[in-house]
């Protein structure tokens, strides 16, 4: 049976992210950049190696191109499947189109990176029944959760063969 990820009207706790993260099954990263500098592609290849989520690129620049294994799409209506969770990795004035993308999809999550904030959008995700995650990164709070980051976000140490459940 597969988990429900929970709709909140406010900034989810720790444990509500962690339902989220357990819960999902795939991402869509809307700004991924296929260069390797950029943090959106750090991100896409944490997610790909460290979980088994679907993943999904979104960029228009870049729609068509083969990257990591997985073809970045102009939108995220042109997406194959309604993802779970939507990761932005764009500018804070681009927010307000993106969450119109995103509740015209229907995908449950909207979860916006670190430094990118832009509240009037934030309010209206929420109030449209977007569970919102804002200025946090899904790559730092998996590793967190799944034993590769101290709570208070820095390296734990630990150095494990087992793959992680997630």
């Amino acid at each position: 049976m597969t988990a429900t990820i929970p709709q909140l009207a406010t900034e989810p706790s720790a444990k509500e992210r962690l339902a989220i993260l357990q819960a999902a099954r795939s991402v869509a990263i809307v700004g991924f950049s296929p260069n390797v500098a950029r943090a959106s592609y750090f991100v896409a290849t944490y997610l790909r190696q460290d979980t088994d989520y679907q993943l999904y690129f979104v960029n228009p620049v870049a729609a068509g191109q083969e990257v990591l294994g997985h073809t970045v799409h102009a939108s995220l209506a042109d997406l194959p499947e309604v993802p779970d969770v939507v990761d932005v990795f764009r500018k804070a004035s681009d927010l307000p189109g993106i969450v119109d993308e995103v509740v015209a999809i229907g995908a449950p999550v909207l979860w916006v990176q670190l430094g990118i904030i832009n509240d009037a959008a934030t309010a209206d995700a929420r109030a449209r029944g977007l569970t919102t995650v804002t200025d946090r990164c899904i790559k730092i709070e998996h590793a967190r959760f799944h034993g590769g980051l101290h709570l208070a976000g820095f390296d734990t140490g630990r150095i494990t063969a087992r793959k992680s459940l997630r």
